[in-house]
């Protein structure tokens, strides 16, 4: 049969199963599927969980074989003895002897996955297929591989057991897609190509992979990449290039899925291929004459009851949005007021699909349910706004010590007005980032840069999603559930309490505001109750230096010295020295030849740190070498002593004293570090070339150590001298010494500019302020650090 025929068949929602009896009708579910052996899919996700819960503690002679694949080193009986070790399944395992003994008593393990489906047991009397990709936005290729291709395997392995196994697929209301109006329970009407659009997607990734490897896009992304990290080195500028061309490949999978979808009358990849998906057990049950039930829930929220009020397992559709508008974080929403927000509690879900198994429908001919609750007991976004709102100002979330977080006030514009709003912050912010990364580094410019990151995070959290939701938000849905609501009613009474699925006996304003909201916060609340007890910040402390029980002479500590050690710079320093002996005349011209010069120092600093160090050193020309030394003994000591931070020399010390080999590496010239020999085991410094004279030539004796030539040294220098970088420490300033911090085991940011801080920040690395003008160190990190 073809896809059209299929779709054109009359509405099999009238071919609800009747030849139970009403003896049968009147049998609890238990009775019903005593001694029957049921295979699940997904038992590790959120639903397969709660359906094997229910079975275990509701079906006590119910078997179950699971299909589990193999996680890293863990076996599938590994990953369901852990599973079984939640609370949700104590009483349960305890009452059979503990978890081994209920896998090998009513559990069987069958190890595998989607892709390669083993052979399956050919005494199964149901199979629940709750697997499946459930983001919204997955990458185009994954969803046709995981909602398409995987159901077409499981119904291959499936097909040999013959037309007496019932098949139940549990798929989502959403199918519906863009569609308006009341949607009736039965096949889409929709006349797509299953296998051209199969084969289309299941190419992209190939495709977009070579695309992203031509010429004009590489030079693009190799641009903006050498852009932000030329100066740390043009290794580090082609890692992140290749990190950028990855991004992009699965940035545009996602969009090309939703582009296509929605050119289809879908949502998203995840609707349009759910909807294949369903058209995939058609062709099944069609050819195989097997009997086949199709499950439709709307979105699945915490359980109402079981297995206890409010169970969930990570963060769902609502979880996200709830917390960032308790938070202040989420000020509009695109949804409009009147519009319907479909959820449903796992525990519904859950018992309509074991109702669905105590009914075997006609073979060859499917039916459907929607377990939803928008058509009888409709929840608008305004009516949840209010419900949150009101749980949010009884239990306020604390924000630091501002107090309770202050709620926005939602006036649920539409989607083009919250648009408009965002993406003139996203502008601003633009802006803003722009002049913080290009201004001076100071306390105040990266305080500026942590606010701006924080800005970033709660922009991007609102770009992703209202881009992912908006359509869910807008939609003008009505799931009819008239053969579900005919199902519940046909159960046994004692049933219809104990495997409740009725969504219109739901009071929404007590679900939110005392069991849902609770649920989803309670996480965050201990969290945050955890932090204040800590009085900490999401930046690691600088631990206190001490000798520990290996060998503290494979240990380390480099230290960078402008900008580290000293708030000085080369131009600064090479003022010094040439200033030295100058009548005032002629100091007032060399600093204004060296001030008009300056903006091609800068520029040739930002582009290539090794050109901007050369360009200074081309100064030293002409001068005698063992003169700038003496002048480094004699004048230049006191100068540098007088900038060297206290909290530096503290630390080097507390090194020293805990065994550890201090290093100075630096793109400095030699005379100015003579300064510091006695703080340092060994010192590697800029060489200047000089003639057979001692005269320095204006050029040096060999290439700067900057960037990744400094990880290059250092390493070379470890090997030579059997020293562990691995527990070694490493202190500097400037993005151009992130190799270098990435070479030790105990990086830190001293006084970081703007780039190196966000670094920092995102590697959780210590952030400390090492001034030379107080004998203490101020940390940017936890307060408590020592001192």
């Amino acid at each position: 049969m073809t896809d059209q025929q299929v779709a054109d068949r009359p509405d099999a929602s009238r071919l609800v199963a009747t030849d139970v009896s009403p003896a049968a009708q009147s049998t609890r579910l238990a009775d019903r599927l005593a001694g029957k052996r049921i295979l699940l899919t997904g038992v590790t996700g959120f639903v397969g969980e709660a359906l094997l819960h229910r079975i275990l503690t509701q079906l006590p002679t119910t078997d179950v074989v699971v299909l589990v694949r193999p996680k890293g080193s863990a076996r599938g009986n590994d990953r369901i003895a852990s599973l079984l070790g939640k609370p949700i399944f104590r009483e349960v395992v305890e009452a059979a002897g503990g978890a081994e003994a209920l896998i090998g008593s009513r559990i069987t393990v069958l190890e595998g996955d989607l892709s390669a489906v083993p052979d399956l047991p050919d005494d199964l009397d149901s199979v629940v297929h709750c697997a499946g990709d459930v983001s919204f936005d997955p990458p185009v290729d994954e969803a046709f591989a995981v909602n398409v291709v995987g159901t077409q395997h499981l119904l291959d392995r499936l097909a040999p057991l013959g037309p007496n196994v019932h098949y139940v697929h549990v798929s989502t209301a959403y199918v519906a897609g863009r569609r308006r109006g009341s949607i009736p329970e039965g096949s889409l009407d929709h006349d797509v190509d299953l296998d051209a659009e199969l084969g289309w997607g299941l190419a992209q990734r190939q495709i977009l992979e070579n695309r992203s490897r031509t010429a004009e896009h590489l030079t693009r992304l190799r641009a903006e990449a050498e852009r932000e990290h030329g100066r740390a080195g043009l290794l580090s500028a082609a890692s992140s290039t290749e990190q950028r061309r990855r991004a992009w490949v699965d940035d545009q999978l996602v969009k090309t899925g939703t582009e296509r979808a929605r050119s289809l009358g879908w949502t998203d990849a995840y609707t349009f291929t759910k909807a294949l998906g369903e058209r995939v057990v058609e062709r099944f049950a069609a050819a195989a004459g097997a009997p086949v039930t199709i499950v439709r829930p709307s979105i699945i929220e915490s359980a109402l009851a079981t297995p206890h009020p409010g169970w969930i397992e990570g963060f769902k559709m609502a979880e996200p949005l709830i917390l960032a508008f308790g938070r202040g974080e989420l000020p509009e929403f695109p949804a409009s007021a009147d519009s319907t927000v479909d959820i449903v509690p796992v525990d519904h879900v859950v018992a309509a699909i074991v109702a669905v198994l105590g009914e075997r429908p006609e073979p060859g001919h499917p039916r459907w349910f929607h377990v939803s609750s928008g058509g009888r007991n409709p929840l608008t976004f305004s009516r949840l706004y209010q419900v949150v709102r009101e749980y949010f100002s009884r239990h306020p979330f604390e924000v630091g010590d501002r107090g309770a977080a202050r709620l926005p006030e939602w006036r649920l514009p539409g989607a083009q007005q919250v648009e408009r709003l965002l993406a003139t912050s996203e502008r601003a912010h633009k802006v803003a980032d722009y002049l913080v990364t290009h201004s001076p580094r100071a306390d105040r410019t990266r305080e500026l840069a942590r606010k701006l990151e924080q800005q970033r995070r709660r922009l991007e959290f609102l770009r992703r999603y209202i881009d992912l939701y908006r359509e869910y938000a807008q939609a003008e849905l009505s799931f009819n559930d008239a053969n579900t609501l005919a199902l519940y009613r046909r159960l046994d009474p004692a049933d219809q309490a104990a495997f409740g699925f009725d969504t219109a006996v739901i009071d929404w304003e007590y679900y939110f505001a005392e069991i849902h909201c609770p649920a989803v916060t309670e996480p965050i609340r201990r969290m945050d109750r955890l932090r204040r007890a800590r009085r900490g910040s999401s930046t690691p402390a600088l631990r206190r230096v001490e000798a520990d029980s290996g060998d503290s002479s494979t240990i380390a500590a480099v230290f960078d010295m402008d900008g580290t050690l000293l708030s000085s710079n080369v131009i600064e320093t090479y003022l010094w020295m040439r200033l030295q002996g100058l009548s005032t005349a002629e100091r007032a011209a060399e600093i204004g030849r060296v001030a008009a010069r300056l903006p091609g120092f800068i520029h040739a600093e930002r582009r290539e740190r090794s050109a901007f160090l050369r360009s200074v050193y081309r100064q030293y020309d002409g001068a005698r070498l063992a003169d700038l030394d003496e002048l480094a003994d004699r004048v230049l000591a006191s100068h540098v002593l007088a900038r060297l931070s206290p909290a530096a020399v503290r630390r080097i010390r507390e090194h020293r004293a805990a065994g550890h080999v201090t290093v100075l590496l630096t793109g400095a010239i030699r005379p100015l570090t003579r300064p510091l020999r006695t703080l340092f085991d060994h010192i590697e410094a800029a060489e200047l070339a000089v003639d057979d004279r001692g005269v320095c030539t204006g050029f040096l004796a060999s290439p700067p150590l900057v960037g990744e030539s400094r990880s290059a040294w250092l390493r070379q220098w470890a090997t030579e001298n059997g020293v562990d970088l691995g527990r070694s420490f490493g202190y500097a300033d400037s993005h151009s010494d992130l190799p270098l911090l990435q070479t030790v085991g105990n990086p830190v940011a001293v006084r970081p500019d703007i780039t190196l801080y966000r670094r920092a920040k995102k590697s959780h690395w210590p952030i400390v302020d090492w001034s030379s003008s107080t004998a203490a160190t101020r940390t940017l990190a936890p307060a408590g650090d020592p001192r």
